[in-house]
């Protein structure tokens, strides 16, 4: 039993699926020694199995295959799940220059007019320039505000800027405007949706094209919470020898994910608990997984996912993660 615990636990560290963006840079690189692509590199798709992005398995009986091949043609390992695509994507942004100014679908509209899931986000902030800020709300009262707002480009009093550091956390529900600006690099957990509206794009031309970027004013309209919301977040940390876990997110403020932060000293004992699967992501140090007794390296930028046979697991060494889960409806 011990072996097989073993070769179904080794299949699922994963590697990323990297995307250029006009508002990328290099920082997946010198900050977590991915081997990317030339060009401007903006988001690294580390557990995806979204047809725009999938992680590839790195090991184990299923080397090779995508995730999102893995999830339907074994659900085992994700505890016979109901919903018909993998629900979760982690990402990290690298915002060399600023992300247009944008909204994303809930379920419905998404299902609607994209066929795809709406898309709930969250932010942790791994690194942020002096002065850093964010788009995050707007001060619209009614959606006929928000409307002649849009249209008349009056981005200064719609817009709500908030500044930001290093391990700052967001919650970014579906038809929140939202934006990273320059100098920002989070690691984004989120639902499997690439579904984007995008209000405003600094009158940017693409390389490629010579043109403009589409923008999604109707959309956009359609999708905006208003008045804008600003979600109260039950944040618990919890610790464990000099060991700490941070809930972030948990329902009813999250109905889609779970989302935690472990800072990891020497040993912090874990267990995947009711949830049918855990997403690992190593945003700083080094260490070890331990499963079954089975040893596992571990450093920043490493990304794999604790399966449903997997139960109890340890991290051991001096480093921090970012762990998600989905709610299970």
């Amino acid at each position: 039993m011990k072996n097989e615990v073993n070769n179904r636990w080794n299949q699922f560290f994963l590697a990323p699926y990297f995307q250029k963006k006009i508002w990328g840079g290099r920082k997946l690189e010198t900050q977590f020694n991915y081997d990317i692509p030339a060009g401007d590199i903006g988001e690294a798709w580390v557990i995806s199995a979204h047809p725009h992005g999938p992680s590839t398995i790195l090991n184990g009986a299923l080397k090779g295959k995508t995730l999102d091949v893995a999830y339907k043609e074994n659900p085992e390992y994700f505890g016979n799940p109901k919903e018909p695509v993998f629900p979760l994507l982690t990402k990290i942004l690298d915002a060399n220059d600023s992300l247009s100014v944008q909204v994303h679908p809930d379920n419905e509209y998404a299902r609607i007019h994209e066929g795809e899931l709406g898309k709930t986000e969250c932010w942790y902030v791994l690194s942020a320039e002096p002065g850093s800020y964010l788009i995050y709300g707007h001060h619209a009262k009614t959606k006929a505000e928000l409307k002649e707002m849009i249209e008349s480009g009056d981005w200064d009093h719609l817009l709500r800027k908030v500044p930001v550091k290093k391990g700052d956390f967001f919650y970014v529900p579906s038809g929140t405007i939202h934006a990273l600006t320059k100098g920002i690099v989070v690691l984004e957990s989120q639902q499997s949706s690439d579904t984007t509206y995008r209000l405003y794009d600094y009158d940017r031309v693409d390389a490629v094209t010579g043109e403009k970027r589409e923008l999604h004013l109707q959309q956009s309209i359609d999708t905006t919470t208003v008045p804008a919301t600003d979600p109260k977040l039950n944040i618990v940390t919890t610790t464990q020898g000099e060991s700490k876990v941070t809930e972030y997110l948990q329902p009813p403020v999250s109905p889609f994910f779970y989302v935690d932060k472990l800072d990891v000293v020497d040993e912090l004992q874990l267990s995947r608990g009711e949830h049918p699967y855990v997403l690992v992501s190593i945003i700083d140090g080094a260490g070890q997984l331990v499963v079954d007794g089975q040893q596992f390296g571990l450093k920043k930028g490493t990304n794999f996912i604790i399966p449903n046979q997997v139960h109890d697991y340890t991290l051991t060494g001096q480093m921090a993660a970012i762990l998600s889960a989905p709610v299970e409806n």
